[in-house]
């Protein structure tokens, strides 16, 4: 009997490494899609808290759609961390293309905002534009692989 369990789990054992690679190889392999800024719009807020609706580009350089169900974020503006969350609302992204959705985020921008005076006035100048950072995942609404980092960096021109 010992004999026969052996042979029946090197059976078993056998059909799920089969299974498995068979799964990896009917998998596409995805690459992170780009996120990048798009605009960011006061809604409200005073001197502590800030309401703002952030426009996010997200462009797909896969060769399929992705369905994309949520996405979790870090805003981050001139270094420092202007607001994160997660964005619920679900969207597709077609294939070699691209899409736009809002989100709103509550931030608070007084200590951001003081960093990013004293770095100017430490320069001696007043920058045109200011560096940002947007990282986090997508989460999909289907497939093999159910979320895809991304980390995207980029400059903002200030008006």
């Amino acid at each position: 009997m010992p004999r026969i369990a052996r042979k029946l789990r090197w059976l078993i054992a056998m059909a799920a490494a089969l299974l498995l690679s068979a799964c990896a190889a009917m998998g596409p392999r995805l690459t992170a899609p780009e996120l990048s800024l798009a605009g960011v719009e006061l809604v409200r807020g005073d001197l502590f808290e800030q309401r703002l609706k952030v426009r996010l580009r997200v462009n797909n350089p896969n060769d399929l759609a992705i369905g994309v169900k949520s996405v979790t974020y870090v805003i981050e503006l001139g270094g420092e961390e202007l607001g994160h969350g997660i964005s619920s609302s679900s969207f597709q992204v077609p294939a070699r293309g691209e899409a736009e959705f809002d989100m709103l985020v509550t931030a608070n921008l007084a200590s951001a905002l003081l960093r990013l005076v004293d770095g100017a006035r430490a320069s001696g100048r007043v920058p045109n534009e200011v560096d940002y950072r947007v990282r986090g995942q997508v989460r999909l609404e289907r497939g093999v692989v159910k979320a895809v980092p991304f980390d995207q960096r980029g400059t903002l021109r200030l008006r």
